[in-house]
């Protein structure tokens, strides 16, 4: 298990274009007008009912604050595992223990720019690998990461994103895009697949 660090000292991977490590930066310091790419992941959590949690992000979050995405995002640590970081993370961020944890989409890259408030033109630039989980632990958010969090049909959720019904994230919009219609019940993926940055365990 990686040693816990404080917020002001992590650090992300930084990552060539064959997404192979380069060095490491604050993470605090990371987003920019000129974010270098980097590693991070996404999550899709089910309950047992076959829910979908989506979460709204904090309102001062200096990248798409206050925006609904999907259940979780976040960056490994140097050396640590990026499945352990998605299940370290959605403990962090969501308070939840998660029963299982698949790869879905190993090689998912996206690049948005936040379009206005005090933030606008900051850059997201990421390799960004997503999972797919699920937990009977009810939610118990931290109000410094999350502003609210909705169950959802994943189905009518889907529909609704790719119709442009739906407001969300750039790149939940991008994953949902690449996701299966069946997404609770998704095949891992190749961990073969995965950015050579990317260590699996």
């Amino acid at each position: 298990m990686i040693d816990v660090v404080s917020v002001d000292d992590e650090r992300v991977v930084l990552l060539d274009e064959s997404g192979a490590a380069i060095g490491t930066a604050l993470k605090a310091q990371v987003h920019h007008r000129e974010t270098p790419l980097h590693l991070a992941f996404s999550c899709y959590i089910f309950d047992r009912s076959g829910r979908l949690l989506l979460t709204r992000r904090a309102l001062e979050k200096p990248t798409f604050g206050g925006v609904w995405t999907n259940s979780c995002c976040g960056h490994p640590a140097p050396d640590e595992p990026i499945a352990e970081a998605a299940r370290r993370r959605v403990e962090q961020e969501l308070g939840l223990v998660l029963d299982s944890l698949r790869l879905v989409l190993p090689g998912f890259r996206y690049r948005a720019v936040v379009p206005d408030g005090p933030f606008a033109g900051t850059v997201e630039n990421e390799m960004c690998p997503v999972f797919v989980a699920t937990t009977a632990v009810e939610v118990e958010a931290d109000p410094a990461e999350v502003a609210d969090v909705d169950w959802v049909e994943w189905p009518s959720f889907r529909a609704d994103v790719l119709a442009g019904r739906r407001e969300i994230s750039p790149w939940c919009r991008e994953q949902v895009a690449a996701l299966p219609e069946e997404l609770q019940y998704a095949e891992a993926a190749d961990q073969a697949d995965l950015p050579p940055a990317a260590a699996f365990s």
